[in-house]
């Protein structure tokens, strides 16, 4: 796995990792089009000062940014906004319009992280939450673009993962940024390349259908690569979406399964969540699920015993 802060794609496209929990968690894409900058996800305050670190080995300075595109507002992904808004004067953040006054006023976007982190994990992951100014915010209409220095990039809304989830369309590059909608494929799950992708159904908002309808529509457009927020570049996208769609059913139906309710439930979802990865990913992979895997599985665990809940 490459350790490197940086990592550069074809098309003007970069990837740096936010330093979140540990390497290879989450990445912060730059877009950069005629010495002109658009970020797509910010992580957590703490990856400002690598952000920062990234757009200087660019030869890029703050003034550069035009635009940081939040894919939803979950803190993993969006905790670290106000703090970036403040150092980059000439950007406009560009978000759901069901996430804007979350950016504007974040304390109830807090309140939530600790009803699923606990107080403690919440303010060690993401410190105090900076307010994004109003007059900062632009709401993204479903299909509206946004142009960087002569690059469209699209914004389409992707409920399935939230209900304020985008995904944003670079044309030039025929490339999707995905936020958590594709699923996440961290890179010691690989093999030889080859990424195990699997379903982000994190609480409290998880929809299955809607999740699937979002995957449809973004291979409806035929993309040559997906930008992960965990972790950054997929090829292969068709061939990688049939097991995305599969494990997703395969989610839905070990929930549907899992015996007693409450904690109970969501712990019975969660083994029965591990032991399925487990079968399902490369032998060589294995030993690595448990350790990589474990804060998701739980969380996927939550999430489909929110939706269990609110489908009753």
């Amino acid at each position: 796995m490459q350790t490197e802060p940086l990592f550069t794609w074809p098309g003007g496209i970069h990837a740096m990792d936010a330093g979140y929990v540990r390497p290879g968690l989450a990445a912060v894409h730059l877009i950069v089009e005629n010495g002109r900058v658009a970020v797509v996800d910010t992580a957590h305050n703490a990856a400002l000062p690598r952000f920062l670190a990234a757009l200087a080995r660019l030869g890029l300075a703050p003034e550069a940014v035009d635009y940081v595109f939040l894919t939803h507002v979950h803190l993993d992904h969006a905790g670290g906004a106000g703090a970036y808004m403040a150092r980059l004067p000439n950007a406009k953040l560009v978000v759901h319009p069901r996430g804007a006054r979350h950016m504007i006023d974040p304390a109830r976007l807090f309140e939530g992280t600790v009803e699923v982190y606990g107080a403690e994990n919440a303010r060690r992951l993401y410190g105090t939450l900076v307010p994004v100014p109003p007059e900062s915010v632009l709401e993204a209409i479903d299909g509206q673009v946004f142009d960087l220095a002569g690059r469209p990039l699209q914004c389409l809304h992707t409920p399935g993962h939230a209900k304020h989830h985008l995904c944003l369309w670079d044309r030039r590059a025929r490339a999707c940024f995905t936020g958590d909608t594709f699923g996440i494929a961290y890179r010691e799950m690989g093999v030889s390349g080859e990424p195990f992708l699997i379903p982000a159904t994190t609480p409290t908002q998880f929809d299955p259908e809607a999740m699937k309808a979002s995957i449809h529509r973004l291979l409806a457009l035929k993309p040559q690569a997906i930008y992960l927020t965990h972790f950054s570049r997929i090829d292969d996208v068709e061939r990688l979406s049939v097991d995305l769609l599969r494990r997703i059913d395969a989610f839905v139906s070990l929930a549907e399964a899992a015996p007693g309710e409450g904690k109970a439930r969501k712990d019975a979802i969660h083994a029965s969540i591990e032991r399925y990865l487990l079968a399902e990913a490369p032998v060589e992979s294995r030993a690595w699920l448990k350790p990589v895997l474990a804060a998701d599985m739980e969380l996927d665990a939550q999430g489909l015993a929110c939706w269990l809940d609110q489908r009753q």
